[in-house]
Parts: structure tokens; sequence; C-alpha cells
């Protein structure tokens, strides 16, 4: 069983996604691919799945293969049942083919029968026929997804949706798994249990992640589908982030100190062209005895050897493509005033209680000038909820929530918060985004934050209607609109899910700086664990 992908190319009429994408998996590899929003990750993925077809190189798959996108389309009457029964199909035609081979043994005695009977048992066994359906109850436990197999689809929440679709393909031991994004929506323990069955997998796993700690804890190898000198992506060895993001900073580095090399060159060797272009116009109104003819010949040779020199530079020059996308964080302010060393949080909730979801008596939320807090626990304690009170877009029942004079509170949900229309492009979106916070008084025109200078999102992609960009773009785009109003309390729930891991690293960073208060829900261990000196609310 092995999967070998060589230079690869996917694209679409006038826009080319992927190329020169070559990496090998055999049994037991781990390949984690990383990159930037929009390289193609999720295209990557579908193509060696055999979703679209590639434009230029092959993909050669020995096995079965099982791929779990981050979206899973709803199909009319479709239960947790029907999804149980898709990933154990090749479990059951094993199971099936053990049976036939037993029986044409126990007929026939010929040797033929006896060593199919032997190719069944060994797959059998590695697929583990016999305890397939203690396998899917025992992950869809573990990841926190229902376990009643009548359960309507339709009847589940996203996040209750993806954990079912993943615990029952990670039962189902296919030769080669893909799976992309699979920490977004499972809490600690579920993501433990993933890593758990990541390292024990006999076949290849491939895995687009933000997760740096997966990175950390399962790879083998990391392939990083950002540009490179040569145009193509690479293949790191390296089996932890650090030592990835030290190789790819160092590769960086060599690549603009060429650049710049060659550039500076360059103009010197313009400079030059310059001089003999003037040398050889002289020459035409020489002065009296100046040897014209010799000073002529001397120009034109001088001019050729120049703009050989040019040619040559050109043909083996270094063409830098845009780099990679960096978050330019706005500088928001702290307060809507001057902060006072006795001023009233900017933000408060007490008692909060939504039926069903969430019930806090006796809790005191409070959120200063300035201030931090990171929420946790495991999925269904209410977490997104309370940030969904927090920034008021959610009624709680009972209890209050107050905000003081004029806080202006920005919010990233976990699940498309914000509601844009997706023909619009990303300006349009953005501008009506900023009509609603203006007539819903939550924007300040004084104060408003452009979308281009972000850096999250290049003014291609921002031209583009949203249908167009990938979830991770999309993401990118939403944590814009939570920014838009420079607000006094930014409010993020799962803040890293499907952004790249560089913005990752640039999004802790200014969120540990920024004079803004923040507020963070995540599972992302390594977030957690670069916020741990952050105030806790623990609702497990």
């Amino acid at each position: 069983m092995h999967l070998a992908v060589r230079d690869l190319a996917v694209g679409h009429p006038g826009r080319p996604v992927l190329r020169g994408v070559t990496f090998t998996a055999a049994a037991g590899d781990r390949v984690g691919l990383v990159g930037e929003n929009g390289t193609g990750k999720t295209t990557l993925l579908h193509a060696v799945a055999g979703r679209l077809e590639p434009t230029a190189g092959q993909v050669r798959l020995v096995g079965t293969l099982a791929l779990v996108e981050q979206d899973l389309p709803l199909v009319a009457g479709m239960t947790v049942g029907d999804l149980v029964e898709e990933a154990l199909g090749p479990v059951r035609a094993a199971a099936r083919e053990l049976d036939e081979a037993t029986a044409a043994v126990d007929a026939h005695q010929d040797q033929g029968d006896a060593e199919r009977l032997a190719v069944a048992l060994a797959r059998a066994e590695r697929l583990g026929v016999w305890d397939a359906d203690r396998r899917v109850d025992e992950a869809l436990t573990r990841f926190g997804a229902p376990r009643d197999t009548t359960r309507p689809l339709a009847s589940l929440s996203v996040g209750e949706r993806y954990r079912a679709r993943l615990a029952c393909q990670v039962a189902g031991r296919a030769d080669v798994l893909l799976l992309d994004e699979p920490t977004n929506h499972l809490d600690v323990g579920g993501i433990d249990y993933l890593t758990e069955q990541v390292r024990r997998w006999q076949g290849a796993v491939v895995v687009v992640t933000h997760d740096r700690r997966l990175l950390d804890d399962v790879m083998t190898a990391i392939v990083d589908l950002d540009p490179s000198v040569d145009g193509t992506p690479t293949v790191y060895g390296a089996t932890d982030y650090a030592t990835y993001r030290y190789a790819r900073d160092q590769a960086w580095r060599r690549w603009q100190q060429r650049y710049t090399a060659e550039r500076a060159r360059r103009e010197r060797l313009a400079e030059r062209l310059d001089t003999s272009y003037e040398g050889l116009s002289d020459e035409w109104r020489p002065p009296k005895g100046s040897q014209k003819h010799r000073r002529g010949t001397r120009a034109r040779i001088h001019v050729k050897a120049a703009d050989r020199l040019l040619e040559q530079l050109d043909a083996n020059a270094v063409e830098v493509p845009p780099p990679p996308v960096r978050l330019v964080f706005p500088d928001l302010p702290a307060s809507p005033a001057a902060t006072a060393a006795d001023s009233p949080p900017l933000l408060e909730a007490r008692g909060v209680h939504v039926p069903g979801r969430l019930d806090l008596p006796g809790v005191r939320v409070q959120v200063p000038p300035c201030g931090r807090l990171l929420v946790t626990g495991p999925n269904g304690s209410g977490k997104s909820t309370l940030l969904g009170v927090l920034a008021g877009r959610v009624p709680s029942e009972r209890g209050v929530r107050s905000t003081g004079p004029g806080v202006r509170v920005g919010l990233l949900g976990q699940d498309d918060e914000v509601a844009h229309d997706t023909t619009r492009t990303g300006f349009e979106a953005y501008a009506a985004h900023a009509l609603r916070l203006l007539e819903a008084d939550e924007l300040d025109p004084q104060h408003l934050v452009p979308v281009a200078g972000l850096g999250l999102l290049s003014e291609d992609d921002l031209e583009r209607p949203l249908r167009e960009l990938s979830v991770g773009q999309r993401r990118r785009f939403d944590l814009a609109c939570a920014l838009l109003a420079a607000p006094h309390v930014l409010v993020l729930d799962e803040p890293t899910n499907h952004l790249s891991v560089a913005l990752v690293d640039d999004l802790t960073e200014a969120l540990r700086a920024t004079s803004a208060a923040v507020v963070v829900a995540t599972h992302d261990r390594a977030l957690r664990a670069d916020l741990a000196d952050w105030p806790n609310l623990d609702l497990g």
C-alpha cells in the first residue's frame, strides 16, 4: 500500500492552483500538508482522491483510500448509520470474501482455494473485520459524536456531522487516509484520540492541518505548498514544527539574498549599458582629430558586451513570487476614552442562562480594558454560547450583560458567524458589513479598519466573489470583518480553525500585544500553551 504523487499540476482555466507537487507516502508514513490559505491544500487532497482531474503529472495509488473533507454535503434522509456503512464498505467486503474463500476450501480442498483463503485472511486481519462495529462505537464516543445510527444528519450540528464522519473513516482502516483539517471540530480529548489513531495507522496518512502540536506529534514529513525558489512545493523531512519553520525561514532568507544580489548586479550592468550608449551617441559628433572610428568601435563593443551580460542575467534571474501573506494587525484602541485606574469593565456578564446550552448561576465574567480571558472546556460545555452572549449575538434568558458607553465588540464565530452574500466580491461584502454595523450603531466611521491593509487577503482575492475563495480564505475574511470596527473587545471562537500555520503564529503574537481586550475560546493545544498566562475560565 502506498501513494505516489509525481509532478502534479491542477488548475482552472486561466488560474493554475498547483504545479510540480511531488511526494510519496508508504505504509507508516504520515505526511502533513501546510501552506498559506489558497495555495491548494484541499485541491491536492481532491486530486489524490480522484475528485479532480490533474492538468499534468500523475497520482499512483495502491490500496483503498478514504477522504474526510471539511464540509459534508447533506443528502436528504441520510443517517449516521449510512455514514457507518459507507465507511465500512471495504471491511464488509473483506468479511464476505473471507467467508466465500473459507467455503471454497471446505468444498474443494484445492490449492488455489487455499491461496485465496490465505490472502483473504491476511486482509481481514489487517482490516480487523471482527471488531469493526466496536471500533466505530468507540470512535464515535471518543470524538463526541452521536452514537445513535438512526439519527438523521440534518438534525446534527456542523461539528457533530464532521465528528461522526471522522469516527467512521478512522474505524474503516483504509490503506491511505486523507484528512482535511481534522482537529477543527474536536476538543482536547478528541484530538488526543485522533493523535493515537494516526500514530498507529498501518497505512499512509496525509493530513492538511494548521495544528502545530499535531505536526509535532505525528508527522514523518511536511510538504509545504508555498512557492519555493523554483516555484514548486518543498518536501521537508523535518518531523516537528519548529525544525520545519527554521528550515523554511532559512530557505526564504537565502532566496531573498540571491534575489537582492542579482537585482543589484542588474542595476550595475544597466548603468554600464547607459554609459556605453552615451559614449556611442557622443561619438557621432566627435571633436576634431578624435580618432572617431576607433572610438566608435570600442563603444559598440562595450554596448554589445553589456547587452549580452543583461541577457544572460535575465535568463538565469530568480523571479520572486508574491511573498506569503503576513498579518498586519491594526492598532486597536484600549477603551472609548482615556482609561482611568478605576475604569469599569468594558464588558460584563453575570448569571448567564441560555436554556439547553449554558447555565452559569453566580458566575461573573468581566473584561476590563486591555484584559485577557481564555475560555476552555470540552465540546458541548457552552463555550461558543458564552462568547455569543458576551458579543451580544446570543440572548441570555437570565442574568445581566452590560457594556460600557461606546464600547465596540468584534466577534469571530466558529461557523460562519457573519452572513455574507457570497456572490459579492470581498470588497463589496466588506462594505456591506460596514453598513450593517453603522446602521446598528456599532461602527464609528472615524475608526474603520480597511480590509486591504490587513495582509489577510490579496487585492486580487478581494476582487473575486467570496464563493470562489477557499475555506481558509473565507475564514481570513471573517477575521477581517471582526476587526473592521476597530473593536475595544475582540471575541474569538476557535480563531485558528482553517488558518495556515504561519498565520496562526502571526495572530498569536498580535493577540498578546494588542491594546484591545481579548477573549479566546480554543481547543488548539499550541495556542492554549502560548496563552497559558492568561486568566482561564474552564467550563468543563
